[in-house]
Order: C-alpha cells, then structure tokens, then sequence
C-alpha cells in the first residue's frame, strides 16, 4: 500500500522515538515471558484474517482511551504490531507521551511475522 507524503512524515517521525524489535526478537520474547503483553492494532477485520497467538486486539481507534484498562502498570513490557508497522509506531508513541516506558513496536507488522512462517491464530 503506498501511503501518503505527510502519513509517513510522520510515522518517521515517531520512529525518532520509539524502539522496533523483529520478528525473531518478538517470538523469543513470547516465549520467555509471561508479563509480556502483545497488542495488535489493527482494524477488527485485519484482526479476523489471523493474528498473533496470545495477542489482545485492541485497535488503534480506542487504543490510548482503553489502555490503562488493560494495563494497569506503566512500566508493564507492551508490544504492539499491525499490518505492516506504521500504525503501530504512532501508537508507541503515544503510549510513551501518556506515561509507558516499555514499550516497542513490530517492525514490519504482521506481515513480517506471516513471512517468516510463524504461527498465527484466527
């Protein structure tokens, strides 16, 4: 999907001030750690097409009014992904801007994780 000129002037500009980890991290992660709390953003019916095991979906539209429902701890290890890393990078951001200071972004999205075979739930 081409997106527009100031979309993804934006997008690198919260880039500037998140951290994104790949695929590989993310399942290694996945496996160590029990705290950690994976939030797919997307579109609920991106969220229907498959999604990654153990995720919460909890899309980018009320993600920053429901979060602090969700996770009570700011400091709580959070990784967020979408389709392909854009949405979930605004959302870091502003998670970070509302106070969360472990939280990361799946570089490549789920599309990422889909080219690496990994699994996903539907």
């Amino acid at each position: 999907m081409d997106h527009s000129a100031d979309f993804s002037k934006l997008v690198a500009e919260a880039k500037q001030h998140i951290e994104e980890i790949g695929v590989n991290k993310l399942n290694k992660l996945l496996k160590e750690s029990k705290k950690l709390v994976l939030i797919d953003v997307r579109e609920s019916d991106e969220w229907f097409s498959g999604y990654i095991p153990s995720a919460i979906h909890l899309p980018r539209g009320i993600l920053e009014r429901d979060i602090e429902n969700l996770v009570e701890d700011k400091n709580s290890p959070l990784v967020l992904y979408c389709g392909g890393g854009y949405r979930s990078a605004l959302s870091c951001y502003n998670l970070q801007k509302m106070g969360f200071s472990n939280v990361l972004s799946l570089a490549g999205g789920i599309r990422s994780w889909r080219l690496a075979k990994l699994p996903l739930s539907n």
